[in-house]
């Protein structure tokens, strides 16, 4: 037997950074909401648990300052304790740190190679707009400039960072799309609490606009009738109860809604289109323990001569507090081949600890120890649609939309994009005919 309660002007579900985004706004414009996590914390992906003293990172962890990030916190009212790491990106060429800020592309081909002139001239053209065509990958691309495999893999590992994908998995339009035209090598941090720190903070600000969080509240189904969505159900505390509402917002990702509204409720063609464009990108993530820092810079580090770990995070070195007294906190990013569809998660975790065996001399001191190894993959991927072939926001109903990284902006990356597709939705509700 189910319980009721009252009507809400819109419900969103799942708490990520896109879910969080989109609540926080329409809850400090007045309106009422009610955000569902199953989860026992925010975050989703985004967020933080603690091992033996480390607090460690369900998924993202570089929070990216001056973007609409910040500015949905400092429109709602919620803190932005991001601390900026000097310099936070770096790059491993040859044994040595290199600060791509100091120069740029041509900077950093320049410590690779002597002949990058024609993939600089292939740089400086898709800044101008002159991109490849959309079947062209980047590995292709590349190709077509150079034969050196320095630089190859610092593309692959350039796109395995930030989109979690190889280099001959994503369209060179859509990575150059973000690096040329969307800023590279932008400004980021951590937070002393973990990513969950900052979605606190901003679920914070959602309660005190009068939003209502209901956590390990699972959505179990949505009710839709005459085109649009009534209501849900929702198991909270062991119990189902049912909740109306004018409007939805899922964070879950556009398949895993397609299956809260039941098999008749959406036009197959949309159904057919979402489920042939999810093509979820997997990444592992490894969290190590150790005496003394394994790498000498304190943001974040990208390989130029591995296969499969593609960069890491020096996270003690900006926020000693993620870790007990004594103890440093790396967080290693590697990204598996492939990265979309079937792989051996078994030999590719292997594969990855002895790079990064290989790569950081650190590792073999007798008290580093591997924390954690986490492969996201299929349900929990690292990115639930790779970077050229976004889904779309809207649904075939009037009133529900998805948002998070699956439907981000065209080639968009990162915390931001998800916080982007929430502004940007929001404000379509705001100002249509989703929410009065």
């Amino acid at each position: 037997m189910s319980e009721q309660t009252d009507r809400y002007d819109v419900l969103v579900i799942g708490s990520g950074i896109g879910g969080l985004c989109a609540a926080a706004r329409l809850a400090h414009a007045g309106r009422s909401v009610l955000l569902a996590e199953r989860d026992q914390r925010v975050g989703g992906r985004a967020s933080t648990e603690e091992i033996d003293g480390f607090r460690i990172n369900t998924g993202a962890v570089a929070i990216e300052l001056g973007g609409v990030m910040q500015e949905t916190f400092d429109e709602v009212g919620a803190a932005y304790d991001v601390r900026l790491p000097e310099p936070a990106n770096v790059f491993r060429i040859k044994g040595r740190s290199v600060d791509p800020g100091k120069g740029g592309w041509a900077f950093l081909l320049d410590k690779m190679t002597k002949r990058g002139a024609k993939l600089l001239g292939q740089l400086g053209g898709a800044r101008q707009g002159v991109l490849p065509e959309e079947e062209t990958t980047l590995a292709e691309w590349i190709g077509q400039a150079t034969t050196n495999k320095t630089v190859h893999r610092l593309f692959r590992n350039l796109a395995a960072a930030i989109f979690a994908v190889n280099s001959d998995e994503i369209p060179a339009r859509a990575f150059l799309t973000y690096f040329m035209q969307k800023g590279a090598f932008r400004s980021f941090g951590f937070h002393p609490e973990g990513t969950i720190g900052v979605c606190r903070s901003i679920a914070g600000a959602f309660e005190d606009d009068g939003g209502e969080l209901w956590l390990g509240a699972e959505v179990k189904s949505l009710a839709v009738e005459d085109g649009l969505v009534q209501g849900a159900t929702i198991l909270r505390n062991g119990k189902p109860v049912e909740v109306e509402c004018s409007a939805v917002i899922s964070d879950i990702g556009p398949v895993a809604t397609i299956g809260l509204c039941g098999k008749d409720a959406l036009d197959q063609d949309y159904v057919e289109s979402i489920r042939k464009l999810s093509r979820p990108a997997a990444n592992i993530v490894i969290h190590v323990a150790s005496r003394e820092p394994l790498i000498d810079v304190p943001g974040l580090l990208v390989f130029t001569n591995t296969e499969r770990i593609c960069n890491m995070g020096n996270l003690t070195a900006t926020c000693p507090e993620l870790a007990p007294d004594g103890w440093h906190l790396s967080i290693v990013y590697a990204v598996p081949r492939p990265a979309i569809g079937d792989f051996d998660e078994e030999r590719e975790v292997e594969l990855s600890l002895e790079e990064l065996r290989k790569e950081l001399p650190g590792m073999r001191d007798p008290e580093t120890r591997v924390l954690a190894v986490r492969v996201m993959r299929g349900d929990w991927p690292a990115q639930r649609a790779v970077s050229g072939f976004e889904m779309p926001p809207a649904t075939p109903l009037d009133n529900l939309w998805n948002v998070g990284d699956g439907v981000r902006e065209y080639a968009d990356g990162g915390m931001q994009s998800c916080a982007g597709g929430a502004k940007q939705i929001v404000e379509e509700m705001l100002t249509g005919v989703g929410v009065t």
